[in-house]
């Protein structure tokens, strides 16, 4: 279906694109006052920022909740009856009933209060992560926790749901309690056998040795801008920046990432680049004529992740990239030891090991800590787990999924920047999105089957084209499950991405 505004000249649609592009815009202010706060604001301008934030996001709920919002919804609706049901236009009026509905049933007032609270607590993590100090983040983190949880309740009476589902829906459209619980008890029951099966396994072949650093910051930042060139980043439309947590942000044409860098090991930084690199493609990669409508915006972000575990873990952790990088890490970094040969960085870059951070962890053991925060994020909602006891259960689920036991909460607990942000629900959609992946990127060899002799030779346009063609560039249009069926030929299949971790890290013995 093409990009093709079709009835826009209805008078109570017109209005609702208006409206709905003058909230967009403010969602793009927002972006950037939220990227600026986690890379150089100053800590003193917290108390500010988060008066900004809070004000920006009421007026956007005000321009979503006006009255003139519902009456223009059913009239386009009604014009729309005999107008084509599978265009883009009517994809957007659903999307625009969706945004409504989400915005109508959280008072206003709740609004301002969620993102002033969200504002403080994402300011106090940093220095409650820095010093270790949990006790320090319990009053701002009980209050994000308190207004999540009246967000919940509000959504969970409007539409019917569990309240934890009303949140899991913001997140990513139809996941469901009942669709996670299955699959995250398969995991959580599985997943620790396997772990010690690779783990054996590659105890069985050579180690890989980590190259001697120091790896300067500098170096580090060019050799990634290398290679998020080479995967299509416009640096024209966007930047690469520092967080204390990486990230994709900013706005519709203006997309902004950040990493963390650490002089003793390269790779972790490296990784969370093209990591973030696989959402800002995505970002780019968009409807433009639809760019500041509910349509053209990315589908969910179990979607959103897949783009970003995609480039990551399928692709740039593979043999064939490293063939392309590895002549660009070894002109970085100066050295021709042995350590720098692809055969070692893939052991390095697949190797499986259990660790405290989620961010560095390996496609074997991440799910595992999804599965520990799914867990207690809903324990602490329902209020089974009082936020003063988190880093004794965070610590007691680590040890029963994985085996270790942090040694502080800053490796604990306090790793994470989501639930001082006000972002529970996300976490479950790092592991839908691995999944999607998998079967993402299977559907592209399929289709493309000179891809791994492309990627070798550094052509990464052929798979990124494939990309804005399957997902990004379909925007909102269709259901997430209609977009992988239609790009992949068949709905999320976590079987594919079982399989793909067989086969990675057991079918090379």
């Amino acid at each position: 279906m093409s990009e093709q505004q079709t009835v826009s000249v209805n008078p109570a649609y017109g209005a609702l694109t208006d409206r709905f592009r003058r909230a967009s815009l403010i969602g793009d202010a927002l972006g950037i006052l939220d990227w600026d706060q986690a890379t150089t604001m100053p800590e003193g301008s917290a108390d500010g920022r988060a008066e900004q934030i809070a004000t920006l996001r009421v007026m956007r709920h005000e321009l979503l909740v006006d009255p003139s919002v519902a009456d223009n919804l059913l009239a386009a609706q009604e014009a729309f009856q005999d107008n084509d049901p599978d265009s883009w236009d009517a994809a957007n009026l659903r999307e625009m009933w969706r945004s409504y509905a989400y915005a109508a049933a959280v008072p206003g007032d709740l609004v301002e209060a969620a993102a002033r609270a969200n504002a403080v607590c994402e300011i106090k993590w940093r220095s409650a992560r820095a010093e270790n100090d949990f006790a320090s983040l319990v009053p701002a983190l009980q209050t994000v926790i308190d207004c999540v949880g009246e967000i919940a309740t509000a959504r969970s009476e409007a539409f019917s749901l569990d309240p934890y589902d009303a949140l899991l829906d913001e997140f990513e459209a139809g996941t469901r309690i009942s669709l996670l619980e299955p699959l995250f008890g398969t995991l959580a029951r599985d997943l620790p056998g396997f772990v010690e099966e690779v783990i054996a396994h590659q105890a069985s072949g050579p180690a890989p040795v980590l190259p001697d650093g120091p790896f300067l910051v500098a170096t580090q930042r060019a050799l990634a801008t290398q290679l998020m060139d080479a995967l299509g980043f416009d640096f024209g439309a966007g930047r690469l920046d520092i967080s204390h947590h990486p990230f994709c942000g900013g706005a519709a044409g203006d997309v902004r990432i950040t990493t963390r860098y650490s002089e003793d090991d390269f790779t972790e930084s490296l990784m969370g680049v093209l990591h973030e690199t696989g959402h800002a493609l995505y970002e780019a990669g968009l409807p433009e004529l639809w760019r500041y409508q509910p349509v053209g915006k990315a589908l969910g972000m179990a979607i959103h992740e897949s783009q970003s575990l995609l480039i990551e873990m399928q692709v740039s952790r593979s043999r064939t990239f490293l063939e392309f990088a590895m002549p660009h890490m070894q002109a970085a970094f100066g050295s021709d030891s042995p350590a720098w040969d692809v055969e070692n960085f893939y052991r390095l870059y697949t190797r499986v090991e259990r660790g405290f951070i989620r961010v560095d962890a390996d496609e074997v053991t991440y799910p595992l800590h999804v599965v520990l925060r799914y867990r207690l994020e809903r324990a602490l909602l329902s209020g089974n787990l009082p936020l003063k006891d988190l880093p004794g259960a965070w610590n007691d689920g680590m040890h029963d999924l994985l085996g270790i036991t942090p040694p502080d909460d800053r490796l604990g607990c306090l790793q994470d920047v989501h639930w001082p942000s006000g972002a529970f629900g996300y976490f479950p959609t790092y592991t839908l999105g691995a999944m999607a992946a998998a079967q993402l990127y299977g559907a592209a060899q399929r289709d493309l089957p000179s891809l791994s002799e492309d990627i070798s030779k550094g052509r990464l346009s052929p798979l990124i084209g494939w990309l804005r063609t399957h997902v990004h560039g379909q925007g909102s249009f269709r259901s997430a499950e209609d977009l992988l069926a239609a790009a992949t030929g068949e709905p999320l299949n976590p079987q594919v991405f079982l399989d793909h971790l067989k086969h990675r890290y057991l079918g090379d013995a």
